[in-house]
């Protein structure tokens, strides 16, 4: 046996083509199928678009901000202004009221300065006004600019998610291993999810088998097997227990006679090494039945019949 990985269609959509044939080898990052990725390219068209009016828009923020900012120090500068005219007739208006008094001006003079005091006073009130409605501006605009910014934001996100999905597209293998079988075809239209191929992981081959519990209770993890395969009687393939199961199981239909499947037994894993995989890829296959054997005392060795001989 040995682990098996889907190839799957990230997204919804209709597959272009498939690079690979069933049992052919594939590398890790090779790609193997692509879908059809025709919407997706004019949606991302569209996000960069949108991404261009955004940064626009924040342009025309930043520069409206500016011309706020501007009006309001030209409105501040007329205060200042006017609060220097109103200090200067406030001045002559109260030197008025006093020559007044003393009969040294006439009424008429002292109503002229009354009134261009309070014509001064209410022009300061006028462009104190107008610089609170400058700031009420700035503020709108920075407003402005925070919105526009968001816009801008909104739309990278959405370019980007765009792009990981066109990305996705491109179906690739994500180990070492041999094509299985397709599942699909060029031209269908798959869910999120779907499956396009079916690999198998060669750097993760083993055999299951299955022991009493006398002897399974013998056996280490990393210990030493050999398997012998319907298929290659003549040769003695290493491997190491990788796995032994904690609890006991009734065997499957799959074990020889009648009477062992009546029994409790414990499944066992023998892992064929990585390097030796690599080795002999060409023939490497799954599904293949056969025999695995164990020392259940490690300190004798290997009989003669199962010294390890591999293909040549």
């Amino acid at each position: 046996e040995a682990t098996e990985v889907d190839i799957a269609s990230k997204i919804a959509g209709r597959i272009d083509t498939i690079l690979v044939k069933e049992g052919q080898f594939v590398r890790e990052g090779e790609v193997l199928a692509k879908m059809d990725t025709r919407v997706l390219q004019e949606q991302r068209l569209e996000a960069i678009a949108q991404i261009k009016e955004a940064q626009s828009a924040v342009a025309a923020a930043q520069a409206l901000l500016e011309q706020r900012q501007s009006e309001t120090r030209a409105a501040q500068s007329l205060v200042n202004q006017r609060q220097a005219e109103l200090d200067s007739v406030a001045k002559r208006h109260t030197r008025s009221r006093s020559l007044a008094q003393r009969g040294a001006i006439s009424a008429q003079q002292l109503d002229d300065d009354r009134a261009a005091a309070e014509s001064a006073r209410a022009a300061l009130e006028s462009a104190k006004a107008q610089v609170s409605a400058s700031k009420a501006a700035i503020e709108a605009a920075r407003t402005n600019i925070i919105q526009a910014q968001t816009r801008v934001e909104a739309a990278q996100a959405t370019e980007r998610r765009i792009a990981a999905d066109i990305d996705d597209s491109e179906l690739k293998a994500p180990r070492d291993g041999r094509v299985q079988y397709r599942v699909a075809e060029p031209g269908e239209v798959l869910t999120a999810g779907g499956r396009v191929l079916n690999m198998v992981d060669l750097s993760d081959v083993y055999m299951t088998f299955f022991l009493p519990t006398e002897q399974a209770g013998t056996l280490k993890l990393g210990g030493e097997a050999r398997l012998i395969l319907d298929a290659a009687p003549d040769l003695r393939i290493p491997a190491t227990i990788s796995f032994v199961a904690s609890v006991a199981q009734f065997t499957p239909k799959t074990v020889e006679t009648s009477d062992e499947r009546l029994k409790l037994m414990f499944r066992v894993k023998a892992r064929i090494p990585p390097e030796l995989l690599q080795q002999h890829l060409e023939y490497v296959k799954t599904g293949l039945p056969g025999v695995a054997w164990v020392r259940v005392n490690e300190e004798l060795p290997w009989p003669d019949d199962l010294v390890v001989r591999l293909p040549q």
